[in-house]
């Protein structure tokens, strides 16, 4: 009687309006739906409203000539709007990029000074961050400023070490480090200096493995690959056949139908997803092959699925793009076909001095060395000392956090201060200071739109200079919007990308 009534309960089918499965589907169709017709109402009245108020909202602007002066960067009379916002790219980049390294580095040594044995060089760390801290950004950038431009006029003699560094009310400059003719094919010896380097890390690291024995193979790695860029600057001029070969890649794509990129297109989304479904596929199927999917499983298989057949219909819909990509690559090579088609004698770097030129009354920094302008100084060390403010604090607690213990074993075993930081204590602190201090890359770059404080050709100063020509302020505020977010997007990966490698793995 209790086996039939089972089997009778067990045949009976659930309705479909009870059904978990399919509710769940349905409610994810229906609000994946909902969302899409929202976006495009949205966008559908934005585009009426702004049509209506004769507002444009196209690019062309890009490539239409601007009446701008840009105070720095590679190019300070740029042609077109697009070649301004592009100087202005690189400019926001630069200061970026090299505010995260310093601030970083500064950040270490007023982390550790907190934790110092010695009370002056605490009591200076402490003060450090809590005055830099406190402080807000604008003002410490207008402060220093005010500072460089109190300075002594820039004169032949003038700098702490004449004919070097020179400092005065028009910046600094600098001697200058820069990628010469033959750098290029120095890379090519460094890139074959990384795949070697590669292979004895690993063969290392095997020994290491299976003696015991120490074998240091990071070291040997970094060693490996200074010992072809050593070699690299003397025999780098043996890798100037590639030119022709770029040259005759570039010819090539010139000559493909555009066909050609639409396929590759089709099957780089179609092959990704494929490989991405079995991939996901396998980490669900058990050692004795038994495989388990849940509803969500299959609404992500299907999601990917149905994305990448939305990517092969946008490939075909939009035909530009396989003409834009055949004139990139070709773009492309045709440039790296001149970088390597130099005389052979050409040397990887270069250096120069900072010269001073006088044209008229008043003297002036020349094109040679690297010059500080006072904007691009002013906000440099503004961002740098704030930052490093706070990538303190989170060393300091980073290195609070590690268990007492370890240092005690560290010198219980005969190791020194030097050794317990560098070998015990920061390799397990940097699993607590990485998280903030990512956020406060982001942060340093997002704060250099303050440049315009100061008078830095940044992100923001030329554009705003550019839509105050052109009317486009939407399309200037779009793009912006795109920089900073693909800025964050990049810092955000790369840090992420640390955390994953520093996690503890759990047995």
């Amino acid at each position: 009687m209790t086996a039939a009534t089972t089997q009778e309960r067990v045949s009976q089918r659930v309705p479909l309006w009870r059904d978990v499965i399919v509710l769940k589907w349905v409610t994810q169709l229906f609000l994946l739906l909902v969302v899409l017709g929202a976006m495009w109402f949205l966008a559908s009245q934005a585009g009426d409203n702004l049509r209506a108020r004769n507002i444009n909202t196209e690019f062309d602007f890009l490539e239409r000539p601007v009446d701008i002066q840009i105070s720095e960067g590679i190019d300070t009379h740029p042609d077109t709007g697009g070649r301004a916002l592009w100087a202005a790219m690189v400019n926001t980049l630069r200061l970026s990029i090299s505010g995260i390294l310093f601030a970083s580095v500064l950040g270490v040594i007023v982390g550790l000074a907190r934790l110092s044995d010695n009370w002056i060089v605490r009591r200076i760390a402490t003060g450090w961050v809590e005055v830099l801290r406190n402080i807000p950004l604008l003002v410490q950038m207008v402060l220093i400023y005010s500072a460089l431009t109190a300075l002594p006029r820039v004169g032949l003699d003038t700098g702490p070490i004449n004919g070097w560094l020179h400092i005065s009310n028009k910046g600094i400059s600098m001697p200058r480090i820069f990628l010469a003719d033959g750098f290029y094919q120095w890379a090519i010896v460094v890139l074959l200096g990384v795949m070697a380097a590669y292979f004895v890390r690993r063969h290392r690291q095997a020994i290491q493995d299976k003696t015991g024995v120490h074998t240091s193979p990071t070291l040997w790695a970094l060693g490996t690959v200074a010992f072809f860029g050593f070699v690299g600057l003397f025999i780098h001029p043996a890798f100037s056949w590639l030119g022709p070969v770029f040259d005759g890649v570039a010819d090539l794509l010139d000559s493909l139908p555009n066909a050609v990129p639409q396929l590759l297109f089709v099957l780089i989304a179609v092959g990704g997803a494929t490989a991405w479904i079995r991939r996901f596929i396998s980490d669900r199927r058990s050692a004795l092959g038994h495989l388990t999917i849940s509803d969500d499983d299959w609404f992500r298989i299907a999601f990917t699925a149905v994305a990448s057949l939305a990517v092969v219909l946008l490939i075909f819909r939009w035909s530009g793009l396989s003409a834009w990509t055949l004139n990139s690559g070709r773009d492309l090579f045709e440039v790296l076909a001149d970088k390597f088609n130099v005389d052979g004698a050409a040397r990887p770097f270069d250096a120069m001095r900072p010269d001073i030129i006088q044209k008229g009354k008043f003297p002036n920094y020349g094109k040679n060395g690297l010059t500080m302008s006072l904007g691009f100084a002013s906000v440099f060390f503004a961002v740098v000392f704030y930052t490093s403010a706070f990538i303190g604090e989170n060393v300091r607690g980073g290195i609070l956090a590690v268990p007492v213990g370890q240092t005690e074993a560290a010198k219980a075993v005969g190791l020194s201060r030097g050794q317990i930081i560098r070998h015990v204590v920061l390799p397990q602190a940097f699993r607590v200071i990485l998280p903030p201090t990512g956020n406060q890359y982001l942060n340093l770059t997002k704060n250099t739109s303050l440049a315009v404080a100061v008078g830095m050709s940044d992100m923001v100063q030329v554009g705003t200079t550019v839509f105050n020509q052109t009317g486009m302020t939407l399309p200037v505020v779009a793009i912006w919007m795109l920089f900073y977010l693909s800025c964050s997007l990049t810092i955000s990966v790369i840090v992420n990308w640390f955390n994953v490698r520093m996690r503890l793995v759990e047995r």
